[in-house]
């Protein structure tokens, strides 16, 4: 009976808590709910917990002194709990009997703090260094307590009860003293656990509150504000996001998924006999979710919470509002709500930015597994699935397609969120509203679609625009690749008005997608206004007694905006969906691709091939028919004939490259490959030639020297640490094909393959391989060794020689074998031995004056020697630059955009934003005054009034937002138009010395990645910012207005808001900057795999490589991760502000309620509430407006280059028919590279009758193509002149000098397109002329075999042809434009005997009264020429006829003798 009346009076009080000013909750519920809450949180989670930490052990973490510290507390806290448990049981034994939860809860606590202590203990022993679980726990604890604490203070000062408890008293002092202490000591760290690695992440070592809040990104950010960031101040990537882990996970699933779909097809096929199913393809989607689904759902759950938390502060504006208008509610209430708003904005920022931690990471791990698998398929893809993509499409798979599936993970947990969110808020909005709210929803219905059919259109465009884009890249790839034809053809303007055509129809499409976004901006503006309009104006003429009254109003307004953001996403994550699935199947495909068979090739006997049939992909034709080749162990093979009858094919069969039909292939032993067009690796020579194996002095020293490689190390800048450039740019042909021999000598194999390895030297050098090398006195013998050769010279010393004709083996044997069988082989020699070739066995004494400066090709110096260091020089320089000239370089670019788009137009765009900003404001304001007629009670009157007004000031803003979209996308595309055409009209100008020192990815760079974004990124990011800062401004004004004193606290809040933006933006631009550095190395890396993937896995450095790749991927990820983590940090903080001005505006309309009016506290907390989101995108679009902005300044930078001389000079034109002779005179001629150079050629002087054929020869560097470089003057002179005809040619325009001069070039370079646009992209010609000269070319027979005649589609830079017919291309090109002086580059090379007797002919015929200047590299082509020059050293060294040079016994006799032609 006692008890129940102790429990009847302590719960009798609850009259005493709200009605008062000093409000108090009953003692019943502060000793129940309230101290049971944290014991029942703390029960509940353990069990998950303790499990957790079961699984992860990180090592035990040694006591320390807080540790034990921790420990006492928490048994103390337990002491102190049963005291007041055992006091219950003795005031029983006095005959007090107190209600039943006096026992209860001291019982629970006690057992509940002695579970606190110990997980204090066995997360030590798990290595936790701060337990979030324990400190939530201590926190409600803390929290919990306040209410008894302060009633207890209330209880003892009254003084009307005596003080019943003083023991009970005391100890709830002891315990509420120790928990704070608790939760003050849980917020510190414990010392790491016992081991650790290089630069951890600090996220893994920090505490709590530090991960919740992301503080400890914070140093990171200080570095990266203080000084330039470098790669070395990352921290290291987590283990668990290393390719390492990544990869493997992810290919176990796809590998488990392949077996699936290889074993199911037979079984369907017996059900369906009937309709035969395609095998079913095996779901890379499936794979990706088995490995990377558990870890996004945690994501999820979070995303779920942040959805729930959203919707509490429109419950709390609505009780703000109600209190505002009750007159005698307590002020402690105002300011309780205040706070309230103020935690749940806080808990929901919280939990938004780990969901998108979560997701982003998922995603990077995504990307990594990606690269890793396309990576690691590339390596074994056969040639048929290669040649179905080219290198550009499986880098796009890399970058772009990875990229898709990492965007698509960010929003993806909006698929189901954002319709829930939609639900919750419709179901607020009924009971606010009732049924008017189906208004409402019906017009966002109906914006749905429209949204929808845009969103398609825009997609459709954009696909439009991306293949315009491609091919516009395409275009230039080649048209930079090929400057140096270009302009030796004088064809720039042809080439420059198809990239201009492909422009303008970018840039329509761009126009239309503009027009689209200014539609779609003005529904996403429009429509929460739209929706707001519809629905109150339902309501209020419904029924007369609905009063539309400040609470309904503003609630809904707020609820309306939390509905804009899901139903703005859907359709985005919808298209991006789409996108990824689009990903999805090309990655899956690539995956699904054929894999070369590891055991076409066996390894039982030496190279043997029997009865071999082999295509190269299996729905071709053979290429190769029965094939039986024996090479002995040790023995020499060479292999002979002509273009194209299927040499270089053997070898891939060899090494089982190609489909093998029917037929063995074995080979015993290591191999070593030397292909055709040498693969030289972006990397130090030295890498280059060790490729792989460990470095031992001596063995290299030889190897160096058997491939003449000695006296070039010499000229190389950083001897054989020398960085080469992308496919060895900086070597000339030769010294590239010399590395390649040199790695494959000191790979040390068993059988040796080269493919051709000596046309591309000159004859000196590819005797003293032969001799030193591959002979039967080189280094290499006792190797098995096969050769591909055109050389003759050569084919007495060889053990065997193979004659191929058209894939068979037309004749096999020894030399003299083959002589005597009288068959092709001997018909062949005998048109080309010129005089009975002699064996040379002389000893090369004269081996040091053989190569005394076989040196850099002139290529040489053109090149940054160190690319990779200068970059980071450069980047540094241009950051010190950047932090002097923060202000004067950004404003000018900004001024420069400004220009662009035009002065007058700019200021018109601002103007119309701020027109939108009035009218919206406005329409608010309105609604305000609107709101307030319910209180006055003069509801009915005017409802017809405000609703127009209030229609009217929405529509406008909607127009103005248009209009304001539209003028912004015009002005964005003109700068664009202009900026590109700038950057192109330089470029077509820019002399050939800029293109042979900028590498040509920097300059595709510039018209690639800065034109798109200017195209798109920039546009976008302007019209965004212009949206949020406008946004940010009108509810600052608005809040203002309101509650004035609102101003005092702008100053701070925008202080810290600067202070964050600036750290932000200077830390993340580094991380976007190290990320983009970080990030080409992977592409060039794969792009070089890929073309050399034949040399990785002939060598069997599969696995090596593999590892490189893993290493740059994670170099990469390295610098991404802190960019993610970078973005939650300002989150968290930017979010933190926008909190603070909703906390400031509501304790504002707390106290000033007196003279506010219900109407202007909604309208001012409203606005704040959506104003977080603004401040956060504002921050966000200043960043990306300076990333972005840049593009503009680099586009720039490459717009003013120097220029060459000018095309035309009007008033010196030359006579349409000159050259009438064809004399040409050099007169005291001197020219270099490039300012502070030395001379390449030095006074020159010499008289050419028109006519005359000069042979132009001398050692590699000599000055030969120097020669004809100034001929065409890609190279102006330093002193002295040319003329032609007397003509002085650096008077005229380079148009009219070079349309009037013919060069077959070097490398013979063609254009994707037809054929007949190749050689006459003017078309000047007739049909007729064109085949004449392929008649005269011998490709007439090639060409009218092809189904397509002249319009045949060559490939980028003419892969579908050979390199022969690529020169007879050229030599019909020479042939269309006939004129007097005809240069012969080099041309001779990599052709066989016959082509190039061809090619003489034709010139000796076609040609005979021109001039012709041959530089020649195999001296019987210039055996009959008039003269011969012989250059030295930049110098004429002799010039005289061939006969009498050879009887001077000069240096054209030594190299007479070399190549066999004198004894």
């Amino acid at each position: 009976m006692k008890s129940t009346q102790a429990s009847l009076r302590l719960c009798q009080e609850a009259n005493e808590t709200f009605h008062t000013d000093q409000p108090n909750l009953p003692e019943c519920f502060q000793l129940s709910v309230l101290s049971w809450l944290p014991s029942i949180y703390l029960w509940a989670v353990s069990p998950i917990y303790l499990f957790y930490l079961k699984r992860n052990n990180k090592g035990y973490i040694m006591m320390s002194i807080m540790n034990r510290f921790k420990t006492v507390f928490g048994l103390l806290l337990w002491i102190v709990c049963w005291a007041d448990l055992f006091y219950t049981f003795h005031e029983l034994r006095q005959g007090l009997s107190q209600p039943p939860i006096y026992f209860i809860t001291p019982l629970v606590l006690g057992m509940t703090m002695l579970l606190a202590t110990f997980l204090i203990q066995f997360e030590r022993l798990r290595g936790v260094q701060s337990s979030g679980v324990l400190l939530i726990f201590w926190f409600l604890s803390v929290l919990c307590a306040i209410v008894p604490f302060r009633s207890k203070i209330l209880q003892a000062s009254s003084q009307v009860r005596i003080l019943t408890d003083k023991l009970r008293f005391t100890t709830f002092y002891f315990y509420f003293g120790m928990v704070v202490c608790e939760l003050i000591l849980c917020c510190f760290n414990e010392k790491p656990p016992l081991f650790s690695n290089v630069n951890p992440c600090p996220e893994s070592t920090a505490g709590f509150l530090s991960k919740l809040t992301f503080w400890w990104f914070t140093s990171l950010a200080i570095k990266g504000y203080k000084m330039p960031l470098e790669s070395k101040d990352l921290w290291s990537l987590n283990h668990r996001d290393t390719s390492k882990v990544m990869v493997p996970k992810l290919l176990k699933e796809w590998e488990k998924e392949q077996a699936k779909a290889k074993s199911s097809p037979e079984e369907v096929e017996v059900l369906l006999s009937n309709q035969k199913s395609a095998p079913r393809q095996p779901s890379f989607l499936r794979a990706l979710i088995k490995a990377f689904g558990p870890y996004f759902l945690i994501g999820s759950a979070y995303k779920l919470l942040q959805d729930i938390i959203t919707f509490v502060n429109p419950q709390l504006l609505r009780l703000l509002i109600a209190f505002t208008k009750q007159k005698g509610a307590p002020d402690w209430w105002g300011y309780t709500l205040a706070m309230a708003m103020f935690f749940t904005a806080l808990l929901q920022t919280l939990i938004l930015h780990h969901q998108f931690q979560y997701c982003f990471v998922a995603g990077m791990n995504v990307r990594t597994a990606v690269i890793g698998a396309i990576y690691r398929k590339s390596l074994v893809i056969t040639n048929a699935a290669k040649r179905s993509s080219t290198v550009g499409e499986v880098v796009n798979l890399m970058s772009v397609d990875a990229q898709r599936f990492m965007d698509l993970t960010a929003f993806l947990n909006m698929l189901w969120s954002a319709p829930l969110q939609i639900m919750l808020a419709l179901y607020f909005l009924w009971q606010n509203l009732g049924p008017s709210v189906l208004a409402g929803v019906a017009v966002m219905v109906m914006l749905i679609p429209f949204n929808a059919v845009i969103a398609m259109k825009t997609r459709a465009y954009q696909v439009e625009q991306m293949q315009y884009k491609d091919a516009r890249i395409k275009l230039m790839n080649e048209i930079l690749n090929g400057i140096k034809v270009l302009k030796l053809y004088a064809w720039e303007n042809s080439f420059k008005e198809k990239v201009l055509a492909i422009r303008q129809k970018e840039l329509n499409v761009l126009r239309k997608t503009a027009y689209l976004g200014a539609l779609s901006t003005m529904a996403w503006t429009s429509a929460p206004f739209l929706v707001a309009l519809t629905t109150f104006a339902v309501y209020v003429t419904v029924d007369e007694n609905n009063v539309l009254d400040a609470e309904k109003a503003f609630v809904s307004l707020s609820l309306f905006n939390i509905l804009r953001f899901p139903l703005n996403m859907l359709p985005q994550v919808i298209s991006s969906m789409v996108q990824a699935s689009v990903s999805l199947k090309r990655v899956q495909n690539f995956l699904s691709h054929d894999e070369l068979d590891p055991d076409s090739v066996d390894r039982k006997s030496s190279a043997t091939v029997a009865n071999g049939k082999f295509t190269w992909a299996k729905e071709d034709p053979p290429v190769l028919h029965n094939i039986n080749v024996m090479v002995p162990q040790g023995s020499l093979l060479a292999v002979v004939g002509h273009v194209g009858c299927g040499k270089s094919s053997l070898i891939s069969a060899l090494l089982g490259e190609m489909e093998k039909v029917e037929g063995d292939v074995s080979i015993r032993g290591s191999v070593a490959y030397v292909p055709q067009q040498a693969w030289i690796q972006n990397a130090t020579l030295r890498d280059n030639i060790l490729f792989g194996r460990p470095y031992n002095e001596q063995k290299y020293r030889c190897v160096l020297d058997a491939c003449a490689l000695t006296p070039d190390l010499q000229v190389l800048p950083g001897g054989d640490m020398t960085e080469i450039g992308e496919k060895g740019i900086n070597l000339s042909g030769g010294q590239r094909q010399r590395v390649s021999l040199a790695r494959a000598l000191y790979s040390d194999a068993d059988v040796y393959l080269l493919d051709d390895p000596l046309s591309a030297v000159d004859a000196h050098v590819s005797k003293h391989i032969f001799d030193n090398l591959i002979g039967p006195e080189g280094v290499l013998k006792g190797k098995t060794r096969i050769l591909v050769t055109h050389g003759i010279s050569f084919l007495p010393q060889v053990d065997n020689i193979m004659v191929m004709v058209d894939g068979r083996v037309s004749e096999m044997g020894s030399y003299q074998e083959l002589l005597k069988q009288n068959g092709a082989f001997a018909e062949f020699l005998r048109n080309y031995s010129f005089d009975d070739i002699v064996e040379e066995d002389e000893d090369l004494l004269e081996d040091q004056e053989l190569f005394p400066d076989d040196a850099l090709s002139n290529h040489a110096d053109m090149v940054d020697n160190e690319p990779v260091i200068n970059e980071a020089k450069r980047n540094f320089m241009r950051y010190w630059k950047y932090l002097n000239g923060i202000l004067s370089v950004k404003t000018k670019v900004y001024l420069e955009y400004v220009k662009a788009v035009g002065p007058l137009l700019s200021v018109l765009i601002c103007f119309l934003y701020g027109c939108q900003s009035a009218a919206a404001i406005g329409a608010n304001i309105w609604l305000s005054q609107w709101t307030n007629d319910a209180s006055r009670n003069q509801t009915q009157e005017n409802v017809h009034m405000r609703v127009g007004v209030y229609a009217a000031l929405g529509i406008a803003q909607g127009i103005l937002v248009m209009i304001s979209s539209f003028t912004l996308a015009m002005g964005n595309i003109g700068a664009a138009r202009k900026l590109h055409f700038n950057l192109l009209e330089n470029k077509v100008h820019t002399p050939q010395s800029f293109f042979d020192t900028t590498p040509i990815g920097r300059i595709i760079n510039r018209f690639s990645k800065d034109i798109y974004i200017i195209d798109e990124a920039l546009p976008a990011t302007v019209l965004m910012f212009l949206g949020t800062f406008f946004v940010s401004l009108s509810t600052m004004i608005v809040i203002i207005s309101s509650t004035p004193i609102f101003a005092v606290v702008i100053a701070p809040l925008a202080f810290v808001y600067i202070f964050v933006q600036r750290f932000y933006v200077a830390t993340s631009r580094q991380l976007k900057r190290l990320e983009s550095v970080s990030r080409s190395p992977i592409y060039s890396h794969f792009s070089e795999t890929i073309t050399g993937s034949s040399v990785i896995r002939a060598y069997g450095r599969h696995n090596a490589f593999v590892l490189m790749n893993d290493m740059k991927v994670d170099e990469n990820q390295k610098s991404h991760f802190p960019g993610i983590v970078s973005n939650r940090w300002l989150g968290v903080r930017i979010e933190f502000i926008g909190n603070c001005i909703v906390l400031f505006a509501a304790l504002f309309a707390v106290t000033g309620k007196d003279n506010l009016n219900p109407g202007l506290v909604g309208l001012s907390v409203s606005y704040a509430l959506q104003v977080t989101m603004s401040l956060n995108w504002m921050v966000r679009m200043t960043s990306d407006l300076e990333n972005n902005i840049v593009a503009v300044e680099r586009v720039k930078e490459y717009s003013e280059t120097k220029t060459e001389a000018p095309w035309e000079v009007e008033d010196k034109k030359p006579p349409s028919e000159w050259p009438m002779q064809g004399n040409v005179e050099f007169n005291d001629y001197s020219v270099r590279y490039r300012e502070g150079l030395d001379l390449v050629l030095k006074n020159i002087t010499l008289k050419v009758k028109g006519g005359e054929k000069i042979g132009i020869v001398g050692r590699t560097g000599a000055g030969k193509s120097s020669m004809t470089l100034c001929l065409f003057r890609l190279l102006e002179a330093a002193a002295g002149e040319i003329t032609i005809d007397d003509v002085k040619i650096a008077e005229i325009g380079l148009h009219d000098l070079r349309s009037k001069l013919t060069i077959i070039p070097q490398e013979p370079v063609l254009f994707s397109g037809t054929l007949r646009m190749n050689l006459d992209p003017f078309e000047k010609y007739t049909d007729e002329d064109v085949w004449k000269a392929l008649e005269h070319s011998h490709l007439q027979k090639f060409v009218s075999n092809q189904p397509a005649k002249l319009e045949l589609e060559c490939s980028e830079g003419g892969e579908n042809l050979s390199v022969g017919q690529r020169q007879l291309v050229c030599l019909a090109r020479a042939l269309l434009r006939k004129t007097r002086i005809l240069i012969l580059d080099e041309a001779t090379a990599a052709i066989d005997l016959e082509t190039d007797d061809l090619i003489q002919s034709t010139i000796r015929t076609q040609f005979e009264d021109c001039t012709v200047f041959t530089i020649a590299h195999r001296l019987n082509t210039i055996m009959d020429y008039t003269r011969v020059l012989v250059l030295d050293k930049g110098q004429i060294a002799e010039f005289d006829t061939p006969t009498s040079l050879l009887s001077q016994r000069g240096i054209f006799y030594g190299m007479a003798k070399d190549a066999g032609l004198a004894q």
